[in-house]
């Protein structure tokens, strides 16, 4: 008997799962624009039903709304409370690419306390999204003491 993998090869115990306007545009963005790279595309009545995107070693999915199952993206709810975070190779090329496809710069990037250089973008489809290289390992006490040294 095989043993199945719960959660399956490649996937995260939570794995987010974005609602989008036009799920097709989306997918094409986030190639473009993240480098994600699509795994799986199921059609349901003429619409993306489901697909499955890889990046930053994990992976992420969506769908186009589905207004009769209450499945809509932030566009048709007025914005999101949800932000995602991605680790790419590059993060400066990665912010680069996603502004020059029409994403929207929340914060420029910049050096944090905790070892990361990130940015946050909005994607055009709503989404909120930190982009961030990780350059440099750093204790809790030593961010404890840069977060308290920038608070004055």
């Amino acid at each position: 008997m095989m043993t199945v993998r719960n959660p399956p090869e490649g996937y995260a115990g939570v794995t987010p799962y974005l609602t989008v306007a036009d799920a097709d545009a989306a997918i094409d963005w986030y190639q473009k624009a993240l480098g994600a790279e699509l795994k799986y595309r199921m059609e349901w009545n003429g619409k993306v039903g489901h697909a499955e995107l890889a990046i930053g070693g994990g992976h992420f999915m969506l769908a186009d709304e589905f207004p009769d199952m209450d499945m809509m993206g932030p566009g048709s709810r007025g914005g999101t409370t949800v932000g995602l975070l991605v680790y790419v190779p590059d993060v400066d090329l990665a912010h680069h690419r996603a502004l020059a496809e029409g994403a929207k710069e929340l914060h420029p990037l910049d050096n944090k306390p905790w070892g990361d250089r990130s940015a946050q973008i909005v994607d055009p489809f709503g989404h909120r999204w930190t982009l961030a290289t990780h350059v440099e390992d750093v204790s809790n006490a030593e961010i404890d003491a840069r977060m308290a040294k920038m608070a004055g």
